[in-house]
């Protein structure tokens, strides 16, 4: 049996048993078979709290790449979580890539979980490219103060600051659609953004 008609077969989360049921195959085949598929980057194996296996077969193991949600979830101490997981096949989203995505969700925690990304974001070439393509300049620039109140974060370039403060006729925006702060009226006033977060929401950071 060639190793794409066993994976179009298995596709999914199975165990030992589950495998023998639908290649009508003997333990030791099923284990054979498994392990072709596992040496060709196919599956990846867990372990139950009950020491069994169960195998999540299919070929998005093998193309590899990275979720935004997975990128965020591994830098920020905040963990979010998301019923649909877009993954970047080829390659890994850089964190500037993920910071934006983040911001367009206008997902109050996923927005927040970002805030993290701050800590190691230093092309802000790419930041102010991506930012201005999607309109969200002072966004960003609100974000980033934000954080450096929360944070040790590195610092951003002079002229993504200069080129991004508003002017004086700019009217106000929001991130997220009739959230302000309470608590940073500074900020707010300085981007003329609308930072949906206060004090108490920025606790899981300490």
């Amino acid at each position: 049996m060639k190793a794409q008609e066993i994976l179009q077969k298995l596709s999914g989360i199975q165990t030992i048993e589950s495998v023998m049921d639908i290649l009508k195959v003997d333990k030791k085949r099923a284990i054979y078979y498994i392990h072709r598929l596992r040496r060709q980057g196919y599956i990846k194996t867990k372990r139950q709290s009950n020491n069994r296996r169960v195998y999540y077969i299919s070929l998005e193991n093998k193309l590899g790449g990275k979720s935004y949600y997975e990128i965020i979830n591994q830098h920020s101490p905040i963990k979010i979580s998301t019923p649909v997981i877009y993954k970047i096949y080829g390659k890994e989203p850089s964190l500037e890539e993920t910071l934006i995505y983040a911001i367009k969700t206008k997902s109050f925690r996923t927005i927040l979980a970002s805030l993290a990304l701050f800590k190691k974001i230093d092309n802000w070439t790419e930041v102010h490219i991506l930012a201005k393509e999607n309109y969200i300049e002072r966004q960003v620039g609100a974000l980033y103060d934000l954080a450096r109140k929360i944070m040790k974060v590195r610092k951003m370039s002079k002229r993504f600051r200069n080129i991004s403060l508003p002017k004086k006729e700019y009217i106000f925006r929001y991130i997220l659609p009739e959230l302000r702060s309470k608590d940073f009226k500074e900020i707010e006033n300085m981007w003329k953004i609308y930072i949906p977060f206060n004090k108490e929401d920025l606790e899981e950071y300490k």
